[in-house]
């Protein structure tokens, strides 16, 4: 969603709606932390006992020196798993550090290009078959919003290439970018995109970012084939152009080049004021390079409606060395007493998301409170399913756990983090997860663990034994 913090306080559910504007963040300056977790955690699956073991590596403090960290997004090398790069809010604008040792250790962190000189926010990263790093993120001038993809052919050194994804109008609405690379090298990006910027009112939430109550939103993808240098020009992901109500649209691609969306849309009551209403998350799929895309299945719908208020990205998609799909979303609605609740939920593909399987709830709780889940695929059948959240009165934290499609889930939740983040601070809208082989991961996320509400972001190696 939009980055616009506009205050430290406690957040839950609720917000006060706003016209578009040009939010600021704070300013903040940090300190390094350094922690060693060794965590065993065991499952009962199928009435057979099934013991997994995490080894959870130093947690490392990666924003170092920049100020106003939050909402990290990762990735990993494929063809060379020692590298593992990270991209943030932060510096300023959008922080950007890489780790050659599989994320034990990670460079100083970089501005990247571009991203200090206009508001930028968002980011994302992917990695292509022959190891060329692409970084995106939003930008705003003074008439557009548009994401830029900065490419980097030395491994994160250096960012000599940067290409703006400019839109054919002006005064246009664009948010939150995500980029997946195809086994032939090709570069996809997906973004959120209105013709008219006008039309946007937001809702921002104290202790978080913004979503929307009114707005022509879009999920359109623009596609590379020489490396990023040029992108064609946008193809509608969701239907209904242009109030398709699509704000987020993160996507993985199969060893067969077919992409996979996982799209969060809220209903449009109306194409005139484009007015929206809560709804939920879709899936659709495109075989020929993103022209042409299936029918959406609303994945969702067995579960509830996400609200207009939730302000974090509420979907993601993963897949497997098998290619299998999974996803991840919560929804917001009301326990049986009538108090507000959250509950996440995590469902899985085994035939290139024809079918579902029936939702799964992979959190304990169902508290009023953010739960933002995401996951990443491992060997054939497995995936790993991480969320960050303050349900633990002590603040935020991390939490991971293992699920099989033959044996269900591996293991109860566990604590990543070591420290609770301050609930009242934002830690973005998203966090990290990638694995570098099938048993081998590296997670990374926003906290504010340290005296003073001092906002950084944390990445660690876990290995995972079977």
């Amino acid at each position: 969603m939009i980055y616009c913090r506009n205050s430290s306080s406690k957040h839950r559910t609720g917000g006060n709606i706003f016209q578009l504007g040009n939010p600021q963040g704070d300013k903040m300056m940090f300190k390094p932390v350094v922690m060693t977790l060794t965590l065993i955690a065991y499952a009962l699956t199928n009435s057979a006992a099934a013991a997994v073991t995490y080894h959870v590596g130093s947690i490392q403090e990666i924003s170092h020196g920049c100020d106003g960290s939050a909402e990290v997004e990762q990735a990993a090398d494929p063809t060379q798993s020692k590298y593992v790069y990270e991209a943030w809010i932060g510096c300023g604008g959008i922080g950007f550090a890489r780790s050659t040792d599989g994320g034990i250790r990670f460079s100083a962190p970089i501005a990247m290009p571009l991203s200090q000189s206009s508001f930028s926010w968002d980011p994302s990263v992917a990695v292509g078959p022959d190891g060329t790093l692409y970084v995106g993120y939003m930008l705003a001038s003074n008439t557009q919003m548009f994401p830029v993809v900065a490419t980097s052919f030395d491994h994160g050194v250096t960012f000599p290439q940067v290409t703006e994804l400019l839109p054919p109008d002006q005064n246009n609405w664009g948010d939150r970018v995500f980029l997946a690379t195809a086994p032939d090298g090709a570069v996809y990006a997906t973004w959120d995109y209105g013709p008219f910027n006008s039309y946007i009112q937001l809702l921002c939430s104290q202790g978080g970012s913004c979503s929307y109550s009114y707005g022509d939103l879009n999920a359109v993808v623009q596609k590379s084939t020489d490396r990023g240098k040029t992108f064609s020009d946008m193809v509608h992901v969701s239907p209904n152009f242009p109030g398709g109500g699509a704000e987020t649209a993160p996507m993985v691609v199969e060893s067969s080049g077919q992409i996979d969306t996982y799209y969060q849309a809220d209903r449009t009551l109306n194409q005139q004021n484009f007015q929206l209403a809560p709804w939920g998350g879709h899936f659709t799929s495109s075989v020929d390079g993103g022209e042409e895309w299936s029918k959406p299945i609303f994945l969702t719908s067995r579960t509830g409606k996400v609200a207009l208020a939730v302000w974090w990205i509420d979907g993601a998609i993963g897949i497997d060395a098998g290619d299998n799909l999974y996803a991840t979303w919560d929804t917001q609605g009301k326990n049986s007493d009538g108090s507000p609740n959250d509950i996440g939920y995590f469902s899985y593909s085994t035939d290139h998301g024809q079918h579902w399987s029936t939702p799964i709830k992979p959190i304990p709780d169902k508290l009023n409170v953010p739960h933002i889940i995401e996951v990443a695929g491992g060997a054939n059948g497995i995936a790993y399913v991480a969320w960050l959240s303050d349900s633990d009165s002590r603040g935020y934290a991390l939490y991971l756990r293992t699920f099989s499609i033959a044996k269900g889930w591996l293991t109860p939740p566990v604590r990543i983090s070591k420290g609770f983040g301050n609930s009242g601070v934002w830690p973005g809208d998203t966090f990290g997860i990638s694995t570098r082989n099938p048993s081998s991961l590296v997670v990374s996320w926003g906290s504010t663990v340290s005296p003073g509400n001092q906002p950084n972001i944390y990445a660690v190696p876990v290995k995972v034994s079977f």
